[in-house]
Formats: structure tokens, sequence, C-alpha cells
């Protein structure tokens, strides 16, 4: 009865979703982001076409679900944050969740910029703002990108929006779990949808709609003996899915112990990636369109990223019968996605700051928010902030996000050899048994893949200095940021938790045969005291 008086204080001190169905749109709200819009499209058109959704689909099973479900089990099982479920886990692995968070807070900096100029872009729509050429429009008149280097000059185009951004993830932050990140999420998330459709079948009765669908389906099997080809699916599922960087982690612990976490977990995998192929058709049947209109081939006007969202698509919106409608659906869509995204990415740093601290959910919410904010306005407000944020984005997702990756995994799965007790943990109250199968992906098949990919990036990056950045500006916005959050990992770990939070393994779900304290020799076992609060405190 304590340990139940215990864990029942614990949820209502740190918040909890309310129910299965608010932490699933949630999931999803945090996986259906930026990039299933604008990277998924042209990802699957360079490598292979349709012949590409068959490395996607091994991926999506064999190493997106799988690692999912290993974020589940963590955040579940030990009742935290991504640090204090590491700590839980075993003391010495806590510095993989500050590195986790770190990398969060420089993603939530930069991320708002890109949210920024959708939210622009949206009401640029109406009239075509950009005229006959979007691409000098864009970086020009809009972003008052120079010459490559650090220029403060403030755009105050791209400030305004960049400020209303961060107004809305202040509020929703400080709402709490359920209030906010969960209402936004049930509400954002249908709505994104709908409008997201309502694009795909505008799209589809454009003149060469078919063209464009024809190119992106068309296979070529021969890219399947490729390895890059595999590589760019397995990344592709590993970015899209929001997995191994603490917010599945995080969000799994808002949820109640009887939860079925696996089914929950196929639910949200196969939801991301049945929206990715969704705007694959929008953005495919836009592009035949553009194709037609210009009189070239679908191949020549296609682009992915930055490029495919400010420049080729204003292109399409300008040449479109109801182009304004075109614009409005397709930047709003990518508002209200990115919108969720980095709430998500928000909430793994303002959760973490929670559990060490001892703050309440409004303190600790303006703490992190408020100087990301600053930091974020100072840096990509500004007349250079293009190219930082470039930087920025590669070496974090290449250097931050897939190397914590492949370390935790590691010592998740060969140093602590916790994966049987997380499978059992799992296995409690879960649809989908976790048994031999999972522990040989997550522990063998998964962090190889990983591994491959960091080298293959480090390879790519040592031979050509990416993106032909002068040296100065990688090494600092580069280099520079993807070692900052991994030591930040080893300087914020040392600091002791809060008095009432204990390191000591929660797990009174796991099975009879179950040790529920595996490591005992690395934990501090502190009594748990009742919190007081709640989570809207």
């Amino acid at each position: 009865m304590a340990t139940q008086d215990a864990a029942a204080d614990e949820k209502v001190k740190r918040g909890a979703f309310s129910s299965r169905k608010v932490f699933i749109f949630a999931a999803i709200g945090s996986a259906v982001g930026l990039g299933n819009i604008w990277r998924f499209p042209y990802v699957a058109y360079e490598n292979g076409g349709g012949a590409f959704l068959i490395p996607y689909l091994v991926a999506l099973f064999c190493a997106g679900i799988p690692f999912l479900y290993l974020d589940y089990a963590l955040g579940h099982r030990f009742r935290g944050s991504a640090p204090l479920s590491f700590a839980r886990l075993s003391r010495p692995a806590e510095g993989l969740g500050w590195w986790q968070v770190g990398i969060c807070f420089m993603i939530a900096v930069y991320y708002a910029a890109v949210l920024a100029w959708a939210l622009r872009y949206t009401f640029f729509s109406f009239n075509q703002s950009w005229g006959d050429n979007a691409e000098d429009f864009f970086y020009g008149e809009f972003l008052k990108a120079g010459e490559v280097g650090v220029d403060l000059t403030v755009v105050a185009g791209v400030l305004v929006p960049m400020v209303l951004v961060w107004l809305a993830v202040i509020v929703i932050m400080v709402a709490g779990v359920e209030k906010g990140i969960g209402l936004t999420s049930v509400v954002g998330i249908p709505v994104l949808v709908v409008a997201f459709l309502a694009l795909v079948v505008r799209a589809l009765f454009l003149p060469g709609a078919a063209e464009g669908l024809e190119a992106f389906f068309t296979p070529n099997w021969e890219t399947l003996t490729h390895a890059g080809v595999w590589a760019a699916a397995f990344g592709q599922i590993f970015f899209s899915l929001s997995i191994g960087f603490g917010i599945m982690i995080t969000y799994s612990s808002y949820v109640d112990r009887d939860t079925d976490m696996t089914g929950s977990g196929a639910v949200v995998g196969l939801a991301n990636s049945s929206f990715e192929l969704l705007a694959g058709i929008g953005v495919f049947a836009a592009l035949g369109f553009l194709a037609q209109a210009k009189g070239a081939e679908v191949g020549d006007v296609v682009e992915g990223g930055v490029g495919l969202a400010f420049i080729v698509f204003p292109t399409i919106i300008s040449e479109a019968p109801l182009g304004a409608l075109i614009g409005v659906l397709f930047f709003g869509s990518l508002v209200i996605a990115g919108l969720t995204s980095l709430v998500s990415v928000l909430e793994v740093v303002v959760s973490a700051i929670r559990d060490k601290f001892d703050l309440s959910r409004r303190l600790a919410a303006s703490v992190v928010a408020v100087p990301c904010a600053v930091i974020s306005l100072v840096f990509f407000s500004t007349a250079s902030g293009i190219y930082v944020l470039d930087i920025l984005d590669h070496f974090i997702n290449q250097f931050g996000i897939l190397l914590v990756a492949t370390v935790s995994m590691v010592v998740v799965a060969w140093s602590l050899r916790a994966l049987p007790l997380l499978a059992d943990h799992l296995n409690v109250h879960g649809s989908i048994p976790l048994l031999l199968w999972w522990r040989v992906l997550v522990g063998g098949v998964v962090p190889i893949a990983l591994a491959y990919m960091v080298f293959d990036s480090f390879q790519a990056v040592v031979e050509t200095p990416y993106g032909g950045y002068p040296t100065w500006m990688i090494a600092l916005f580069g280099w520079g940021a993807a070692a900052a959050v991994m030591v930040l990992g080893y300087v914020i770990s040392p600091i002791p938790w809060r008095e009432d939070t204990s390191l000591a393994d929660p797990g009174e779900e796991a099975p009879p045969h179950v040790d529920p304290d595996p490591f005992p020799h690395v934990h501090v076992h502190d009594p748990v005291r009742p919190a007081e609060g709640t989570d809207e405190r």
C-alpha cells in the first residue's frame, strides 16, 4: 500500500496522460514532424522509388518499432525523465540521459526557426508574396541571407513569427502534460490529418499529377543491392519516429502501469509511416504538376528539405489553380506538425530539470523555455540564421542523435544486460510479446546499423567539409555543438537529485520471477517520500 501511495503521489507531482489514447496522440504528434513532409518523399525518390518501400518496411519492423519499445520500456518501467530512468537502471548510466537532454535543447533552439518560416509563409500564400522567383525571395528578401558567415543583423520578418511560436510553446509547456501537451496533440493531430488529406486530394486533381506519382512509385530494383539505400531507409525511420534521444522515454513515463505499450508502439509506428506515404503522394502529385507546367521532367524539379518547402512549393502555389488554398494547407500542416514535435523535444528538458531539481511545472517550463527562446531568437532571427541552422541540424542529427542512440543501446544490451528485464516488464500488459527476436534486433541488428550510419557520416564529413562551409563554422556550430551535448551529460550527472527522488527501481509491476532490482551495486536506495503539489503548480 505504501508503494502504491508513493507511486500515486509521484504521478500527481510529475503529471500524466489521462488515457492511452492521449499518449498515442502525443507520441504520434512527436513522430510526425517536418521530416515526414519534406524529407521522406525526396529520400524515397532518390533511393529507388517504389523499390525503396522494401528496405523502408524492413527498417520499420526490424529497427524502428523495436527501438521504440526499448524507449518505452525504459520510461514506463523506471517512471522518470531520460536521466532519471537511466539512473534508476544504473547510476553510472545517468549521463546518457543528460546527453539526450542536451540534444533536445539544441534541436528546440533551431527547430522553432523553421516553424516561424512556415507560419510566415502560410500568410504569404494568400497573395504569393514571393513573386516570380521563390528562391531569390526566400534567401534574399525574406531571410536577408548574405555571404556565409556570422551576421547578427536582426531580420524583423523572422523575429516576429518566432516570438509568436515561442509564446505558444511556453503556454503549452506551462499548462502541463495533460492540459498542455496532451490537449495540443489530441486537437492538433486530427486537424493536421484533415488538412493534409485536403492538400493531397487537391494535388491529385492537378494536371500532371499522374506523372508525378509514376515517378514516385516506379521501382528501381537495382538500388536494393546498394548498402547506402538500406542505410537511408534505416536513417529515415530512425529520425522520423523520434527514438533514441529521450522523447519516448519521457512520454512513456507519463502512462499508467497497466497500459499496453507494445500495442501502442505498433500503432504509433504504423501511423507515422502511413503519414509519410501520404506526404509522398501529395508532394509528388504537386511536383508532377510543376514539371508539366515548366515542360520539364519530374526529376528536374524534385528537391527535399528547406528547398522543397520554401522554394519548390511556393512555385507550385503560384502556378496552380486555387494556389492560395494549397499554400495554406501545406504551410499550415508544417506549422502544426512542427509545433507538436517541438513541444515533445522541449518536454525532455523540462521533465529532466523537474526530476533533478524539484521545481514546479511553471518554474521548470520557464527556466527551460525562456533561455531556449532567447538563444533561438539571437541566432536564428538574424541574417546568418539559415547557415547556422543547417550546420547545427546536420551535426546534431548525425553525431548527436545517432551516436547517443548507438552508445545507449550497447550499454543497455551488453554492459547492463537489461533487455530481459525490460522485455518482461512490457510483456506484463503488452499485446505483442517481446521474445528472443526483440533482444536479437535491439542487441545486434539495430546498433550495427546505427554504427554503420555514424561511421559513414563521419567519413563523408572528413572527406568533404559539410556544405562547403568555412572550417571555423563547422568546428564551432558542428563538431563543437555535438561535443558540447556529450560533455553536458557528465557535468550534470554528479549533481545530487532532489531529496524525495528515489533512485531505486520502482518496478512493482515486474513479474514474480524477475528481480525488480537487478543492479543493486549501483543503486542508491533512498526512501520514497510522498511528493507534494501537482503538475499544474
